[in-house]
């Protein structure tokens, strides 16, 4: 029987670690994928010149699916950002971030969140330039944030679909509309109307960006799905990570009619690469995303209750979790959860 093809790139630092761990894990479970192997970032400078090389694209167009390790962009060069890139070429319109708590006796219990995040327009289009003054080229800067009512429109309707698919309650609009009134203004007008068609279906309230950054330091059991603009949406999806014990454990989609890419978040460590420390929770996690947009939902399931009991139940857990298990142990005690 021929697998499902997914586009697999390892990534830089500790990225090659956490990746044969995961893929260890997904073999065991039984996971459908056929894996192209590809390569990104500095791997991807080293051996081809540039930090995305074209059959790495055409792999993921091929495919439409990819697993994706932490990648490091080059300094300097021109580089854009890789993610950045990624996200453009293949218009991932949604980034989907869910953070659920797995570790008790931290500062939060039971944290159930879900960010989506619209992932292709705002103030991270990148339309910036300088305005020289006097004898200074840089005197001052200026960006410009771009949101188009189809971006809104679509995300929107990914978000409050996501909501009805995984059973969630609410959904939390947020936004800067009070200053910001034309640029995350039509992000309101806009999610609200298409929310219109799914009241009595979800609870749909909305916030602004400053008063639910507070709300979730005091109380992150108010929200259930978070609907939020490129920046702050990256923003809050860091913050949302840390209530619940950090990026390790954060997983990250990226979704498009064309392609979805599923991500470990959390960055390259290259401090920490080669000493088989590295947590593999994360792209784990992903991983299981992974294969809930394939229909295995029975197998994402199974996965996520494997990685929750080897760190709960068994008290298996990488440094980063305060325990002492290697990379590759911790796959072991996944892969026996499994068995």
């Amino acid at each position: 029987m021929n697998g499902i093809p997914a586009t697999l790139i390892p990534g830089d630092g500790i990225g090659p670690e956490i990746t044969d761990a995961t893929l260890l894990v997904l073999e065991a479970l039984g996971a459908p994928f056929q894996w192209e192997r590809r390569l990104a970032g500095m791997a991807a400078v080293q051996s081809h010149g540039h930090p995305l090389p074209v059959e790495t694209l055409e792999s993921i167009r091929r495919t439409r699916l990819a697993l994706k390790g932490p990648l490091t962009t080059p300094v300097g060069g021109g580089y854009r950002s890789v993610n950045v890139h990624l996200r453009t070429e293949f218009r991932l319109y949604a980034n989907v971030r869910p953070a659920r708590t797995l570790l008790s006796g931290g500062r939060y219990e039971g944290v159930d969140i879900v960010l989506v995040r619209e992932n292709t327009e705002g103030f991270y289009v990148g339309f910036e330039h300088y305005i020289p003054m006097g004898d200074d080229p840089r005197a001052a800067a200026v960006s410009s944030g771009i949101i188009t009512r189809e971006g809104c429109r679509r995300v929107a309707e990914f978000a409050f679909d996501y909501a009805l698919k995984h059973g969630r309650r609410k959904l939390t609009i947020v936004h800067k509309a009070n200053i910001l009134k034309a640029l995350t203004g039509l992000f309101l007008e806009t999610v609200r109307e298409v929310g219109a068609k799914y009241q009595g279906q979800i609870q749909i309230e909305d916030r602004i960006i400053d008063a639910c950054a507070m709300q979730l330091v005091l109380d992150p059991s108010r929200f259930d799905v978070i609907l939020t603009t490129n920046l702050f949406g990256d923003i809050l999806s860091d913050l949302i990570a840390g209530l619940v014990g950090g990026l390790g454990l954060a997983p990250g989609a990226n979704i498009g009619r064309e392609a979805a890419i599923f991500e470990a978040v959390h960055g390259s460590a290259p401090d920490i690469a080669g000493q088989g420390i590295a947590n593999p929770t994360a792209l784990m996690l992903a991983g299981a995303m992974m294969l809930e947009h394939v229909g295995r939902d029975d197998l994402a399931e199974r996965l996520r209750g494997a990685i929750e009991a080897t760190i709960v139940e068994d008290g298996v857990r990488t440094p980063d979790l305060g325990g002492h298990a290697t990379t590759g142990a911790f796959a072991q005690a996944v892969i026996r959860r499994l068995a």
